[in-house]
């Protein structure tokens, strides 16, 4: 499956670098007794770096079903089925032949009595992880049977595996964007980006894409590339995280 990162829009940070504060006094600053013999001690509080940042990313259907919908109808059952079988063994046949596995395979079959003949009909779904296997079976189907079978457009979707990478993914690299930033952010100041104090996902939003095309154009006459896009699912990911702020960043010295 593959992923595209999408332009990100600017994450918003804020930094606190303050100067630290004294702790162990008592009120309007007075030393606190007891402390030391009476004489208080600084001791500085931690300094934080408070950032939040976001990521977007999109990931096309990894799965297609294609729908094939054949039938006969004859004076003889015996008819009627070995004229459908043998489109089914082609259909088959074919599928295999270019490396669709068995299971990927569904057939359904229906036999009835219409009048004074004999009618079968039979569907078969095959779902593809190969887009291009896809078109050509497709092909070579319309070229060899005809108008003898229906083909329906393909149905592109996603697995569920697929569309739990996706949300792992834009969640880490809105993290990664996030720590960045904060590192950003403490360079500026000649700070040094300590660990994380906090991190939290306080937004998660999916949805499909978009086709650019006519309002009037119906589902039936989007091309390949127009339902792939159509399918494809977008995800973002918003996240705020708090860092230590260390001291200092330590210069390297230059002279050896």
């Amino acid at each position: 499956m593959s992923l595209s990162a999408l332009p990100l829009s600017p994450a918003r940070v804020f930094a606190e670098l303050l100067a630290p504060p004294l702790r162990g006094r008592g009120r309007e600053n007075e030393p606190v007794p007891g402390l030391l013999g009476g004489r208080s001690t600084p001791v500085p509080a931690g300094r934080e770096v408070h950032v939040s940042g976001s990521a977007e990313l999109c990931a096309a259907p990894d799965r297609a079903r294609v729908s094939i919908r054949l039938g006969s109808r004859k004076g003889e059952a015996g008819e009627a089925r070995s004229s459908v079988t043998r489109r089914l063994e082609y259909i088959a046949q074919s599928a295999r032949q270019r490396g669709v596995q068995e299971e990927n395979v569904t057939v359904t079959k229906d036999f009835s009595r219409v009048e004074n003949a004999y009618q079968m009909e039979a569907e078969v779904c095959i779902t593809f992880s190969d887009f291009g296997k896809m078109q050509n079976v497709c092909n070579l189907l319309v070229e060899k049977l005809g108008s003898s079978v229906i083909i329906s457009p393909p149905h592109f979707y996603h697995t569920a595996e697929a569309v739990d990478t996706l949300r792992r993914q834009v969640c880490l690299a809105a993290v990664g964007n996030t720590r960045r930033k904060a590192q950003e952010v403490c360079r500026l100041f000649g700070q040094s980006l300590g660990k994380p104090l906090l991190i939290r996902e306080e937004e998660m939003k999916e949805w499909e894409g978009q086709i650019d095309s006519h309002p009037s154009n119906s589902s039936d006459t989007l091309t390949v590339q127009q339902r792939i896009q159509s399918a494809t699912i977008y995800a973002s990911s918003k996240i705020f995280a708090i860092f230590e702020i260390k001291g200092r960043e330590k210069r390297k010295n230059k002279l050896l």
